[in-house]
């Protein structure tokens, strides 16, 4: 039986596979150099690319100066929001008054020609009374009725009767068409017509004779 073979040195020659490929130690060695490599290309892109803190501080995010400009501009368009909330608020304000005096104008309007409907009722109520010697009538009863519950109405809504027979004139509500001389200061000795007064303010003077 004969040994292995040896080389030109008498060395032992290095005994392959039987498909003739390189062995297992070789094929290691080539895996871990592949892996170093790939190692070392991953460290070298990791350490040379920007991270996004970096790429912040660098100035890539929007500059100090833009954010600046947005902060004024939206306190500019809050103010200004403000002013016409403002504005809004005081036009329906404005709307509503004027709404309630034009409403309050038209039923002054409306009272201030009822007024001769509530003297035509006082004269007949007058007449009446001086005409009858015995008790009222049905008719007077009724005409009583009417005036009584037409100034009831008026009175809820604001209007007041203005009769001052006996008080110290005042032009403001007084209308002096007849004067007598008397003594002391001037005062209202008798009341030829009432006069009304609509929400605290003189709608019709009293029409009055004047003593002294």
């Amino acid at each position: 039986m004969s040994g292995p073979t040896t080389g030109d040195q008498g060395l032992p020659e290095k005994e392959e596979d039987e498909t003739g490929a390189p062995g297992l130690e070789d094929a290691v060695t080539e895996a871990m150099a592949e892996a170093g490599m790939a190692d070392e290309m991953a460290h070298a892109a990791s350490s040379s690319s920007p991270t996004f803190r970096q790429l912040a501080d660098e100035g890539d995010g929007p500059p100090a100066q833009d954010l600046g400009r947005l902060q004024a501009e939206r306190d500019e368009y809050l103010d200004a929001l403000r002013r016409l909330q403002a504005e809004f608020e005081n036009y329906k304000k404005r709307v509503i008054k004027q709404q309630t005096e034009h409403l309050e104008r038209a039923a002054e309007g409306l009272v201030s020609k009822l007024l001769g409907v509530l003297d035509t009722l006082e004269l007949a109520l007058a007449h009446a009374a001086h005409d009858e010697a015995g008790g009222p009538d049905v008719e007077v009863r009724a005409v009583a009725q009417v005036s009584a519950m037409v100034n009831e109405v008026l009175a809820k809504e604001g209007l007041e009767r203005i009769d001052p027979l006996g008080q110290r004139f005042d032009p403001t509500e007084h209308d002096a068409v007849l004067h007598e001389d008397g003594e002391g200061p001037p005062q209202v000795s008798e009341v030829l017509r009432a006069g009304y007064r609509w929400k605290g303010r003189v709608l019709r003077p009293a029409m009055v004779k004047v003593t002294g």
